[in-house]
């Protein structure tokens, strides 16, 4: 097998180090890397860039706009884990599992814009069922959920370790104006930006996303069940994206955000109560896992026609 050519532009970040970390122990991979340097030299950096196969860019927005403007190779592929690209034309959404034919539009693209770590929960939970007709795409959705700080990159990691007593859980995007809003309009399939508010808890990485639904304020009569079936009949087959029992629980032991770190799954649960006729969909996975460089690999994967799971851990 030829061994692909990969240039990580900012391996040095919280994403990029995890994914060298990962693709370094590969033998179908030879990774290109640049000296330290040198990284901000803009002839070397676009020298590996026209040389690699892909180009993983691991980048603040404005630096990954600037990364792409380098490339000269009509053959080198880019996957984009900033969110410069997410909603551009002429970029393919790379969550594999959103739809049916999503994981052979990515395995065909030239261009794959990775992403967000917080709309995956909810265009994962959300979208199949507006596409079954039980939930309705103009329904006032809200969306909430705590992650781990690494979510916030380098300095919020710094921030947090270094801290006498870090705050246990603080809540932030309080002007609704956050920068992964696009992605959930344009691929979780409403209408309108739901009503979203994150979370950072005092741990390392992993995640749980909420969406609440008031049955009784949407028409039909949908139950959860019914909500639960849909997204169990969607996501069947799927090797990262699997659907929990449906069963009534007060609490679960199982819904630590922490759960599945280390791995690339995604597990979602829905739970119910058909007389107050009120539903929750619970997202849970690894912030730095299927929420960035788990996905950034699953994608590499199939643009390299490799086993989608090659160098994956699920649970």
């Amino acid at each position: 097998m030829t061994r692909a050519k990969i240039f990580i532009d900012g391996e040095a970040g919280t994403t990029g180090l995890k994914i060298r970390a990962e693709l370094g122990i590969r033998d179908d991979i030879e990774l290109l890397s640049i000296a330290a340097d040198k990284r901000k030299d803009q002839d070397e950096r676009r020298r590996l860039i026209n040389a690699a196969d892909v180009v993983i860019l691991c980048l603040p927005d404005d630096a990954a706009r600037e990364s792409v403007a380098l490339i000269a190779n009509p053959d080198t592929r880019v996957i984009d884990a900033s969110t410069a690209h997410r909603t551009a034309a002429g970029w393919t959404y790379g969550f594999a599992e959103m739809a049916r034919d999503q994981a052979a539009a990515i395995a065909a693209a030239k261009r794959v814009a990775n992403p967000g770590c917080w709309p995956q929960g909810f265009i994962a939970a959300v979208r199949p069922l507006i596409e079954a007709g039980l939930l309705p795409a103009g329904a006032a959705y809200s969306y909430n959920g705590v992650s781990g700080y690494s979510g916030g990159g380098r300095k919020m990691v710094e921030d947090y370790e270094s801290a006498a007593d870090p705050s246990p859980l603080m809540p932030y995007g309080l002007t609704f104006k956050h920068k992964h809003l696009p992605e959930m309009v344009t691929y979780g399939g409403v209408a309108e930006a739901p009503l979203f508010q994150p979370s950072v808890g005092n741990y390392a990485q992993g995640m749980l996303s909420f969406v609440p639904l008031q049955l009784w304020a949407l028409p039909g009569a949908v139950t959860a069940a019914q909500l639960h079936a849909a997204l169990a009949e969607r996501y069947a087959g799927e090797t990262f994206v699997t659907v929990a029992p449906f069963e009534p629980a007060e609490r679960l032991a199982g819904l630590d955000p922490r759960a599945l770190n280390g791995t690339n799954s995604l597990r979602l649960h829905v739970f119910g109560n058909d007389d107050r006729r009120q539903a929750m969909l619970v997202a849970l996975y690894d912030n730095l896992g299927k929420g960035a460089s788990g996905a950034a690999i699953q994608n590499l994967n199939l643009m390299l026609g490799r086993d989608p799971a090659t160098g994956l851990k699920t649970i």
